[in-house]
């Protein structure tokens, strides 16, 4: 195991890509899903709230970035009409969902319960931008994903104790950032296009 100071460098480094992509997104070079990240600020910022209600130390610190950082995107997405990403009906229904698993967490108010809600609630916010990464990869930039993923690689090996309430975000983290960043990065539908052909 890392010392959990190594927290820091994987929050530096996860901020960087964030700043990166929030600096794209006032340019005009990326689209991002608005959704997508208003709904994640809103689900990281909770499940970081559930996480200091149960304890966990600088761990937590992942999980506020990557409601932050969202939140500052979101932000930053008014600034350049190109940077205006298209709402659709999909986006609007895992948008609603997504909220109901925010409400289910105001109900329930139990720490553990509170994180998978928030985990399932992001998960669902997360989903307009991996289709989105998938049929359009131009329009995001892979190294904000990506530096999310090693940021969350970098916390899990920092932890000491292996349970849900610490584990189970900067797993998923690593996971859906991962995934977006392959989208983007590697462009499966256009090698599924010319495998086609």
């Amino acid at each position: 195991m890392l010392n959990e100071n190594f927290v820091y460098v994987g929050l530096v480094i996860g901020v960087w890509g964030g700043i990166s992509y929030i600096i794209d997104t006032v340019k005009g070079k990326i689209q991002p899903n608005k959704v997508s990240y208003f709904l994640w600020a809103t689900a990281s910022l909770i499940g970081f709230a559930a996480q200091l209600s149960k304890g966990v130390g600088v761990q937590s610190l992942l999980t506020f970035s990557v409601g932050f950082i969202p939140l500052l995107v979101f932000i930053s997405s008014f600034v350049n009409k190109d940077a205006n990403w298209k709402i659709t009906r999909f986006d609007l229904l895992c948008g609603t969902l997504s909220f109901g698993g925010l409400i289910l967490w105001g109900v329930t108010r139990e720490g553990d319960i509170a994180i998978f809600f928030s985990i399932l609630a992001d998960a669902l916010a997360c989903l307009p931008t991996l289709i989105k990464s998938y049929k359009y990869p131009e329009t995001e930039s892979g190294w904000a994903y990506l530096a999310g993923s090693i940021s969350a690689g970098i916390t899990i090996f920092t932890l000491t104790t292996w349970n849900f309430t610490y584990v189970g975000y900067p797993v998923y983290l690593l996971i859906a950032n991962f995934l977006v960043y392959s989208f983007i990065q590697f462009r499966p539908r256009d090698l599924f296009s010319k495998l086609s052909h």
